[in-house]
């Protein structure tokens, strides 16, 4: 499962961060889901390779601007460049609204059919053949959602000598089996997958987060997972200063939470403006990362815009962008 940020700044953009999008890919290539779609993210798209036309769905944390503003543009123009397949968006009701108002009142439409699935119905469960997405009701000034995206079709391992003992040969029924389908034999007997195969690893299993100033909600949905992608506004004395309004989350918060239910994987993400990327900017990035490192002892990333990351099969996360650069 890869992923890139395309924008990790919280509220408005910087020079050298946008504001929030995320691309993932969860079986490590086409076709791709986003999440959240703040203003600018179709030029962040032509930087990092991604392609609206492999697009399958999006998935809406909350209506705030800085993660919607950027929907009407990316849609249109998945339409001026020819696209037909249907496209999924996993949204708030307003966020239909929004973009059926948009364009209704600028002479535009889509060439292809948009899918509106409301992420706030109860029971909400979304999947295609790579991945299954839940999610969980978070705390905002508005409703918003983390999506839990854990893979799907695991690739099989043969029991070959069980086959044989079955007096089952190699032959096209492997292949078959191995894919997942069950077979008839010439002789009528059916042969299960399940009972001829053996997953060898465990579903991958990440956690999205929206905007969200209680980590605890994700207990539950924490038990199993190997990575949370979660913002960190600001560092604890800032977030004390600014009170409790904005409703966003510290570094120290998140990486308590992190901590307690024992993630092996975070990333921190959706940074206030105030912090500076170089190196003697004040107040600094870095900040955020020391105040983290006091309370979280897993593997801990602070995103940029552009990195990409691997979450491998063995469960370690691999940041590439750092590997490349």
């Amino acid at each position: 499962m890869e992923f890139t940020f395309l924008g990790t700044s919280a509220g408005t953009p910087t020079r050298a961060r946008n504001v929030t999008a995320l691309a993932l890919s969860p079986s490590g290539h086409k076709p791709w889901y986003l999440v959240d779609c703040g203003e600018g993210t179709q030029h962040q798209l032509l930087r990092a390779h991604h392609s609206v036309m492999q697009l399958r769905a999006i998935f809406i944390t909350h209506i705030h601007g800085d993660h919607t503003f950027g929907l009407p543009g990316l849609l249109t123009s998945a339409s001026m460049l020819g696209r037909t397949e249907p496209l999924d968006l996993i949204a708030p009701v307003q966020t239909h609204r929004f973009i059926t108002t948009t364009l209704e009142n600028s002479d535009s439409s889509l060439s292809y059919p948009l899918n509106f699935i409301d992420s706030e119905a109860p029971g909400f469960h979304w999947q295609d053949d790579h991945a299954e997405v839940t999610n969980v009701a978070l705390s905002h000034r508005v409703p918003c959602r983390a999506f839990v995206f854990t893979e799907r079709n695991l690739e099989r391992q043969l029991l070959q000598d069980k086959l044989r003992d079955y007096g089952i040969e190699p032959g096209p029924s492997w292949g078959e089996l191995q894919k997942g389908h069950d077979v008839t034999l010439p002789d009528g007997r059916l042969l299960r997958s399940d009972d001829y195969t053996q997953i060898p690893r465990v579903a991958r299993r990440l956690i999205v987060a929206g905007d969200n100033d209680d980590p605890t909600l994700l207990a539950d949905a924490s038990v199993g997972s190997h990575l949370l992608i979660h913002e960190a506004t600001y560092t604890q004395d800032v977030s004390e200063r600014v009170g409790p309004w904005p409703q966003h989350s510290s570094a120290e918060q998140v990486a308590k939470f992190a901590q307690q239910a024992q993630l092996p994987n975070l990333v921190l993400t959706h940074f206030s403006s105030r912090y500076q990327s170089g190196p003697h900017g004040t107040p600094n990035i870095n900040q955020l990362a020391a105040e983290a490192l006091q309370h979280y002892q897993g593997k801990l990333f602070l995103a940029r815009d552009f990195d990409t990351y691997r979450l491998e099969k063995d469960l370690s996360l691999t940041c590439l962008s750092a590997e490349n650069s």
